[in-house]
């Protein structure tokens, strides 16, 4: 057709042609190769998640397998193997239960499994959103339950809990946050855990650790700990995709019925795994194939304690740098945690937290808004794959960035 229009039209249509179709070639080629670009280096995220993951983790997500194949089976019974390892606890007394989903995922299949559909009810321990998220999930479950909440810049108090505890015996799951990362307050897990035991023998103990799991020291053991739950995407830094939860046999198998759901049946996916290996609907395969590289690199920099020796490092030069700036930290002093910390708005009329992100956005540097109800704060995380270079930049960035906003720094307070 084109051959027939040229003979008629002569060169000219030929050669326009021509050059139509280069100039589309070599703009489809420009702009790949900037959609490449981007793709290879990325934003930075400062953020509880999602989080920045390696080269070489999100190269490890590229096969394709089938959910039966063996070689992926045999990757599953890896990881599960491996996160009861990296918990700390005795394979012959825990398990690993991967769930598809992020970590509320995971959350919610923990609260309405666990929790029997007679006589159930929960103790939420609160202190900020995450905390506050399961009460919303006991709501639409219908699961009875008590919020006992404390202020968002202080951790859970051990007398309060105790004095509840002792006066309302009809508790069947108690439940807090690890690392509430609304706040970046750093939760006494273990303390409540001995509280819980000793007051409450039989009931059963929930721990999400979504945000420290793999970074910040945590004894199930000592906490008498019967389900603790994270996500791929978090400490270990794998992709988004899936989570898991870390549970206790003897508390799993109690729980036969108990599930409000068919695919957030914690017990039913257990029972599954266990006797075929396979997941009970489609598994996110690319990304557990993805997290097994991330456990590998996760060993290579020396475990739990070599991810949180970076973590800390992140923390330390941001914490020193901001202070510097001027910009005050929502926590006081008594708070160590190193996952993620709030800053207060600076007080000045040219600060707007929009501009501000949006500005830092610009320059691939990606910041959270606050999740506190009672400041008006920022978030900055430290963890995923972020090195104290990033944390060096992203100072750098915040300074130009105000002052393309007019704010002078350092700021007064």
């Amino acid at each position: 057709m084109i051959g027939e229009i040229s003979r008629i039209c002569g060169r000219n249509f030929s050669r326009m042609v021509f050059c139509k179709s280069s100039s589309f070639s070599i703009n489809h080629q420009r702009s790949f190769a900037v959609t490449k670009s981007m793709a290879e280096q990325g934003k930075k995220l400062f953020t509880p998640g999602p989080l920045g993951t390696s080269r070489t983790v999100r190269e490890a997500a590229l096969p394709d397998l089938g959910s039966r194949d063996v070689v992926f089976i045999d990757k599953v019974k890896y990881l599960r193997s491996r996160l009861v390892q990296i918990a700390g606890v005795r394979e012959e007394d825990y398990t690993t239960v991967p769930i598809q989903g992020s970590g509320t995922f995971a959350v919610e299949a923990v609260i309405q499994t666990a929790v029997p559909r007679t006589g159930g009810k929960v103790l939420l321990l609160e202190n900020g959103a995450y905390g506050k998220r399961m009460a919303k999930i006991c709501e639409y479950l219908g699961i009875p339950y008590h919020q006992e909440s404390f202020p968002e810049n202080q951790k859970v108090d051990l007398n309060r809990v105790a004095d509840i505890l002792r006066a309302d015996n009809s508790f069947t799951l108690v439940s807090v946050v690890h690392c509430e990362t609304s706040s970046g307050v750093i939760n006494p897990v273990v303390e409540v855990g001995s509280v819980v035991r000793q007051i409450l023998p039989d009931c059963v103990f929930f721990v999400d650790a979504m945000s420290s799991f793999g970074a910040i020291p945590l004894d199930m053991t000592a906490g008498s700990v019967d389900f603790m739950v994270s996500s791929a995407n978090k400490c270990l830094q794998g992709i988004p995709g899936f989570s898991y939860s870390v549970a206790r046999k003897t508390a799993l198998e109690k729980c036969k019925g108990n599930s409000r759901s068919l695919s957030l049946d914690l017990y039913d996916q257990y029972q599954g795994l266990e006797s075929t290996g396979q997941f009970r609907f489609t598994p996110a395969t690319h990304t557990m194939l993805a997290f097994c590289q991330a456990l590998k690199e996760f060993d290579e920099e020396g475990g739990l304690q070599g991810r949180s020796a970076r973590y800390i490092e992140n923390r330390r030069i941001i914490r020193e740098g901001m202070r510097k700036l001027g910009f005050t930290e929502f926590l006081d002093s008594s708070h160590d945690g190193y996952i993620i910390t709030s800053y207060n708005f600076p007080d000045h009329p040219n600060f707007d937290f929009k501009t501000f992100y949006s500005k830092l956005n610009e320059k691939d540097q990606v910041i959270y808004p606050g999740k506190v109800l009672n400041a008006d704060c920022f978030r900055i995380g430290n963890i995923g794959d972020l090195y104290p270079k990033d944390m060096s930049h992203l100072l750098v960035c915040i300074e130009q960035v105000c002052e393309d906003m007019g704010i002078p720094l350092p700021l007064r307070s």
